[in-house]
């Protein structure tokens, strides 16, 4: 990339866009929003927010993904369909991960050991490589919108990795997931041929982003806020909608 695009305005405000996300992981802990039952309202409605970007601006490009796969020589049998067996792999990924940790804890509900600390935050490293990397993606639209959905949502993630593993998360593991934004960013930035990457990477965070807001929403020990939630999911589809 020439120096010159790098003052382009839409590469300037991708350049903001990446430093906003990778800022998130580091300040969410300061904002008081966390770790309390019942659930905040605004971490529900950041729930929503998410969600709404997934189903209304996300979940649509899949058949463009689809398409893409299918020009790569993928089996025609399958051509229709690889956009959604990848959203389907991600949201049963994320699934397995968080069963996985559960049931790595001891009596308190604490992790046991750093191995399964390590694998978790690792795969919530790939997930924020994976959004820094889909900011280069031109298709995806409004670069604002998209980094207001994808902040609000480090916040919902933020919270239950802070939940699980405590002082160990707060002094290592958001620094390796806001490292992870900047390293997703710098790959998009070097790589030439990202059409096929994006067209993976779109819908497996599709099913990351649906499983993850869900599995904090919707324990009942977690007493969330559904308004807010609704109102959030409500609020942000309008918004895409009329954008």
């Amino acid at each position: 990339m020439l120096s010159s695009d790098l003052l382009r305005p839409d590469t300037v405000a991708i350049h903001v866009a990446v430093i906003v996300l990778a800022a998130v992981p580091l300040v969410a802990g300061r904002l008081g929003v966390g770790g309390r039952v019942p659930r905040s309202r605004w971490l529900s409605l950041a729930g929503g927010v998410s969600v709404a970007y997934v189903f209304v601006h996300l979940l649509p490009d899949i058949g463009a993904a689809a398409a893409t796969l299918a020009e790569r020589g993928d089996p025609a049998v399958f051509a229709d369909h690889h956009g959604y067996l990848i959203a389907l792999f991600g949201f049963v990924s994320y699934y397995g991960l968080e069963q996985f940790v559960g049931r790595a804890t001891d009596s308190d509900g604490e992790p046991t050991g750093l191995g399964v600390f390590w694998v978790h935050i690792g795969s919530f490293a790939a997930y924020n490589a994976i959004i820094g990397y889909l900011l280069w993606d031109r298709e995806l639209g409004s670069v604002l919108l998209f980094t207001v959905a994808m902040a609000l949502h480090f916040l919902v993630t933020d919270d239950g990795l802070r939940t699980d593993h405590g002082a160990a998360y707060h002094h290592r593991g958001r620094w390796v997931l806001s490292a992870a934004v900047l390293v997703g960013f710098g790959g998009g930035y070097v790589l030439e041929d990202t059409e096929l990457l994006i067209a993976v990477f779109v819908p497996f965070l599709s099913g990351g982003i649906i499983l993850n807001v869900i599995k904090e929403e919707l324990p009942s020990d977690r007493e969330s806020r559904f308004w807010a939630f609704a109102v959030g999911a409500a609020g942000y589809a309008a918004l895409l909608l009329l954008v």
